[in-house]
């Protein structure tokens, strides 16, 4: 049977309102992986729980959105490319309408997993239509059209995030995606219908999706969970714990002997895809727990409003933006390793520069490692995404982008988990031992409480003032520990690069359909 005609690349208006429609779907998915972060502490507040517990509203979303990815490829070919992209932004949409009306933490987390999970087709569907409405010459200015929405999301997410959260309430961060989804499920819909994608009945690996939302749904469990739990102390945390580990250690088993595997874990054989997809996670899992504690320390021991947090955050986007183009042309001359490694490099800078601040940081100190860090961005994902999927066939880079995205994701979920938690911990500890010192010079904090009394403050508010001094104190020398700390690591990461091969010419263009 004579496989079926390539639809001919879109004209002029169809062109164009195309373009916008896939964007407008890309931009509202990226924008909900960051439009959350600075309205936690209100979301917490709303609904009665810890900040701390309030990351589940990413975390949750992440590790659905990571689940569904590696079945993309099984859905288009059961249900059609444009009608399964068109169902996930309306699901969308339903989703997102949803979480503004949850009542508690639990319904929120529920429907953030709903939206995480309709969530996942749209991001590789939305290039794969946009790169059949274009001619295969133009495939680069297409790609840089659909790059520069996913770029421009997490700069618009905190900033208008934030102006939400102070200036209307925080639900509407998700009832702004109802009338942005509809439109661009509507106009998806009356362009792309009559170019379907053919369709087939396929087995699906039942048994291998089961151990996978086992698996990783009972480590992210565990990771949230263990500090309310005290970890290991808790039976609950053992339990999840064992669960994670004996299922994966099956899910390995049954992917590698099943003919239909929802993941191709044979990929990993690969030393480019191995390495890369490895340096690639564990980088992204660093930088998005990063990207999670900053609001939070400026909103609850800084004084920022959830405006001026985002105002803090955006900046990232701007040379990210601007050098995004140079970094696609270049990528296929250049060595990919090197452009990597020095995006490590400037991460590394970036989070030292972040590891000095204190309780007395102005915000112009605070916004420079913020825009430094737009040009790790540009650097960062384009060279690594070239290394993990060069060399690969085109009929497998369907299933290397899938897998190593559904990696990534998954990564930053954790990084969240364990970012959150060690601020906990190091504070605790900063606490105790400022504590101890204010005590040991019992003399200067009794001249503080009487200075606090001269003020008016009665005993009681004076020892509270002094309690929030020593918590600002505290969390701040935390925030600072793991600025450090991942600083090191993105030098150590440094290493895992230079364990690929260099990709040959073209590995670029294959790369970037692929992403």
């Amino acid at each position: 049977m004579p496989a079926p005609a390539e639809p001919q690349p879109l004209h002029g208006a169809s062109l164009a309102l195309g373009t916008v429609a896939l964007s407008l779907a890309t931009f509202m998915n990226v924008l909900d992986t960051s439009i959350a972060n600075v309205s936690l502490p209100a979301i917490s507040g709303d609904l009665g729980v810890s900040p701390t517990q309030g990351t589940w509203v990413i975390t949750s979303f992440a590790v659905a959105n990571a689940i569904s990815v590696p079945l993309t490829g099984w859905l288009t070919q059961r249900f059609g490319a444009v009608r399964l992209f068109t169902a996930s932004i309306l699901l969308f949409v339903l989703a997102s309408w949803l979480c503004g009306l949850a009542p508690s933490l639990e319904a929120l987390i529920g429907f953030r997993v709903l939206q995480g999970l309709v969530a996942g087709p749209m991001i590789p569907l939305s290039q794969t239509l946009l790169l059949s409405s274009y001619p295969r010459a133009k495939a680069g200015t297409a790609l840089a059209l659909w790059g520069m929405t996913t770029l421009v999301a997490p700069v618009v997410g905190p900033l208008l995030g934030g102006w939400i959260t102070d200036n209307i309430s925080w639900p509407w961060i998700f009832y702004i995606n109802v009338p942005v989804g509809l439109l661009a499920a509507a106009v998806t819909w009356s362009i792309y219908r009559e170019r379907e994608t053919p369709r087939r009945r396929l087995p699906i690996d039942s048994v291998g999706l089961g151990l996978l939302v086992l698996w990783v749904g009972a480590m992210q469990i565990a990771l949230d969970k263990g500090k309310e739990l005290d970890w290991f102390a808790s039976g609950e945390i053992v339990a999840l714990s064992a669960v994670a580990v004996v299922g994966l250690a099956a899910f390995v088993i049954w992917e590698l002997t099943d003919a239909h595997p929802v993941v191709d874990l044979r990929l990993f054989a690969r030393r480019n895809f191995v390495f890369g997809a490895l340096s690639l996670s564990i980088a992204y899992g660093v930088f998005f727990g990063n990207v999670v504690l900053l609001p939070l320390w400026l909103q609850q021991h800084m004084g920022y409003n959830a405006t001026a947090a985002g105002l803090a955050l955006a900046p990232v986007g701007v040379l990210a933006i601007v050098l995004s183009p140079l970094v696609g042309r270049k990528v296929s001359s250049w060595d990919p390793r090197v452009m990597a490694s020095g995006a490590f490099v400037v991460f590394a800078l970036v989070l030292w520069m972040r590891s000095q601040f204190t309780p007395q940081t102005d915000q112009l100190t605070i916004l420079v490692p913020t825009i430094i860090q737009g040009a790790a961005m540009a650097f960062f994902f384009i060279p690594l995404t070239t290394i993990t999927l060069s060399g690969l066939p085109p009929q497998r880079l369907p299933a290397a982008a899938g897998l190593s995205n559904f990696v990534r994701i998954t990564a930053g979920a954790i990084g969240t988990s364990v970012a959150t938690t060690l601020w906990e911990n190091r504070s605790s500890l900063h606490h105790a031992h400022l504590a101890e010192q204010i005590t040991a010079g019992s003399g200067a904090s009794s001249q503080v409480l009487q200075q606090l009394a001269a003020a008016g403050l009665s005993p009681e508010q004076a020892l509270a003032q002094v309690n929030r001094m020593i918590d600002q104190q505290a969390f701040t020398r935390a925030a600072d520990d793991i600025f450090f700390a991942s600083s090191i690591l993105f030098l150590l990461l440094i290493v895992l690069i230079w364990f690929t091969a260099r990709p040959k010419g073209g590995a670029a263009a294959e790369a970037g359909g692929a992403h």
